[in-house]
């Protein structure tokens, strides 16, 4: 029965997305960005719906940019999850742009591309952010450079939290983890970690039992003298305690995302 469910959600799943491509194609080009924003995160979360995955949010995404957020790094889920519930202009690695329908969702969301295995397009990236944020567009970095499980986080690259020092920007720390519903506990079905494969932890993710991704949104930090490993130490802490949040004590300031 599980499999008859992944199945009819996969298929309306790629449904969605060719809307979306179509979206991109012929309505894109005569929205404002405020409109282009809106649609890709309503996009969003129509999707997660479809597969049957709930948001929660607790804390409040900043309103307005410039600014950066950064968030742990789980799975591939996570950047249609952080859309949802405030659009953002991803940093991701520059093959992503080269996957059919995938990369031109990613590339119509706002997407910036990276080369990860090389240190002077790293410097180029950390212009492209300041500048996208002195446009006053928000950019989120995943500073784990790749996936975990969640249970504890990978060490934090730096280099990119430059972007945010040079414009003077505040950073916004986010936790993000994936829970059982019917168990109450951690999630590892969206995992992408080791030997996944993409297929493999998608297919897996839609299999399973209802998945609550729960988002935990930190006070926007200005650098405060510190330099970019300095800061990256201390965020990295933080978004180690929003993950270990007791989320029951924090649900008067939790809020839901439905779609309508």
């Amino acid at each position: 029965m599980r499999s008859l469910t992944a199945v009819w959600r996969l298929l309306r799943g790629l449904w969605h997305g060719l809307v979306g491509m179509w979206t991109i194609y012929l309505r894109f080009p005569q929205l404002t960005p405020e409109q282009r924003e809106m649609r890709v995160q309503a996009w969003a979360l129509k999707l997660l719906a479809i597969w049957g995955i709930h948001v929660r949010v607790l804390g409040q995404p900043l309103i307005v940019g410039p600014a950066m957020l950064v968030s742990n790094h789980i799975s591939w889920l996570d950047i249609l999850v952080i859309h949802a519930a405030r659009h953002c202009r991803f940093v991701s690695k520059s093959d992503i742009r080269e996957w059919p329908l995938v990369g031109m969702l990613a590339t119509g969301a706002g997407t910036l591309y990276i080369e990860r295995t090389s240190r002077k397009d790293a410097l180029r990236m950390v212009r492209d952010m300041a500048n996208a944020m002195r446009d006053g567009d928000v950019v989120a970095v995943f500073p784990e450079g790749t996936t975990s499980d969640g249970r504890d986080l990978l060490p934090f690259h730096a280099n990119l939290i430059q972007a945010a020092i040079d414009v003077q920007a505040p950073i916004q720390p986010l936790s993000l983890k994936f829970m059982d519903v019917p168990s109450g506990l951690p999630s590892f079905a969206p995992c992408y970690i080791g030997d996944d494969t993409l297929i493999g932890s998608m297919w897996r993710t839609l299999k399973a039992r209802r998945i609550e991704a729960v988002l935990h949104f930190g006070q926007p930090q200005d650098a405060m003298g510190r330099d970019r490993r300095a800061w990256a130490q201390d965020l990295r802490q933080d978004i180690i305690d929003l993950r270990d949040a007791d989320v029951p004590a924090q649900a008067k300031n939790s809020r839901s995302l439905r779609q309508a």
